[in-house]
């Protein structure tokens, strides 16, 4: 058998942890720059808020509403993660992550116990000690696992825990779910099956499964055996794969005139984007840059424009990629315009452990101090806080209070930010 445990609004519930006087009030989480609605609380969701709408329509749409809005405390979000994890693993015999707030446990063995009663259990301990509720879906298969996760989630007599454990339960539960909510099932495809008549999870199931692979091939075919029970989905293939392409873009908190600001936003996300790589074990071939105005503002000029640098060698050292998108910066900056957003994308991924140097134009000791610099920046940053050491290019022209530069992470705008509270003892201290 296999448990889902999925966190339950799991943003608006580590804000609610240290405020607890948001139980029960309308609580929403913001993208980056407080652009838009990335999360809600069920009591926002009751009021109408749609998901990825604006900051600024929902402050115009729903006055007075008591909403309570909150920017992106990733740092906040990734520990009070770690402490929902940490928890369950000292239940279960084995948990695999699968994101932020969701985590598959491997319950083989485990028969002899009332799984209903483990899962209710467990939701309480972690509840108690950490503060996040979580619900639990347990089930023959990781797809039916998602399935009773999300009875659980939507009903309140199933205490937090659903079980599927017979056919009898499991084609009653198909029954009711719709296909387009089935793990592996994208909008596209569910769009299709419904213009088949195929509405429910259980109509998929009835379709032979020669008839499902002729027509979803073997993505397909895996759902259609794991929503009838045959557990064929392994844990390795739920890790992240790597990523043929990586983007990093924001819109800026301003709009930007001056190309040495400019700079200093394309070098970091150049500079994340290098970082993304070697955590990925990856090297990149192209870099590319691009930059646009407000076309919110009609009564501006509009530009909008991108350029790639290719290498010769493939790489993922900062100081290569982030010279490499200056380069592509130069060649599409305009003076006069006001940009309001832009980023870096690194593209022709391939494997670290098997680059092709150039021939012709590879210096394989200077190729070797960027990895050694690389790697100490890595490591410094890890050990010490994001942007503790970057490159000069990385800095801003924009200086605080103190006079000094202000960071990448603190140049974005989070107006609406709460406190650290499980990592740094200044969210205590009293001023």
């Amino acid at each position: 058998m296999w448990g889902l445990i999925d966190c339950d609004n799991f943003f608006c519930s580590c804000e609610r942890v240290f405020r607890p006087e948001l139980n029960g009030k309308p609580v929403v989480v913001l993208s980056n720059n407080d652009g838009c609605v990335v999360a809600r609380s069920r009591e926002a969701r009751a009021l109408g808020i749609k998901m990825g709408i604006p900051y600024y329509q929902m402050l115009e749409q729903y006055p007075n509403s008591g909403i309570y809005a909150f920017s992106s405390n990733y740092k906040l979000y990734g520990d009070m993660s770690a402490r929902v994890m940490a928890t369950i693993r000292e239940e279960v015999p084995l948990l695999h992550q699968y994101s932020i707030d969701e985590g598959f446990m491997n319950l083989h063995g485990m028969g002899r116990f009332n799984l209903k009663e483990f899962g209710e259990n467990l939701s309480k301990k972690v509840l108690k000690w950490t503060g996040i509720p979580v619900t639990i879906g347990i089930a023959p298969t990781k797809t039916l696992a998602k399935v009773a996760g999300r009875f659980g989630k939507n009903y309140s007599g199933y205490h937090k825990c659903c079980v599927i454990e017979n056919d009898e339960q499991r084609i009653k539960a198909l029954k009711l779910f719709d296909v387009e909510d089935v793990w592996g099932i994208g909008r596209r495809i569910a769009r299709k099956l419904h213009g088949m008549g195929l509405n429910t999870a259980y109509d998929y199931t009835q379709r032979p499964r020669n008839w499902i692979k002729s027509r979803f091939h073997i993505p397909g075919e895996r759902t259609w055996l794991e929503l009838r029970g045959e557990d064929v989905i392994g844990v390795d293939e739920m890790d992240a794969k790597t990523k043929q392409s990586i983007v990093t873009s924001r819109s800026f908190p301003e709009m930007i005139t001056d190309i040495d600001d400019l700079v200093a936003h394309v070098a970091n996300y150049a500079s994340r984007c290098a970082m993304k790589l070697r955590r990925q074990k990856t090297v990149c071939a192209m870099v590319t840059v691009f930059i646009q105005s407000n076309f919110f503002r009609e009564d501006l000029p509009q530009y909008s424009n991108s350029a790639s640098f290719v290498f010769n060698t493939p790489t993922n050292t900062t100081p290569e990629i982030v010279d490499a998108a200056l380069k592509a910066l130069e060649k599409v900056f305009k003076p006069g315009i006001r940009y309001k957003r832009g980023g870096v994308m690194v593209s022709n991924i391939t494997s670290a452990r098997a680059i092709q140097p150039d021939l012709f134009n590879f210096d394989a000791g200077l190729s070797q101090k960027y990895r050694s610099i690389s790697a100490a920046i890595d490591e410094i940053n890890l050990k010490l806080g994001a942007d503790t050491i970057m490159l000069a290019s990385q800095q801003y022209s924009l200086r605080d209070e103190t006079g000094k530069n202000v960071k990448f992470t603190h140049a974005i705008k989070r107006a609406l930010l709460s406190p650290d509270y499980s990592t740094s003892i200044d969210a205590f201290v009293v001023r």
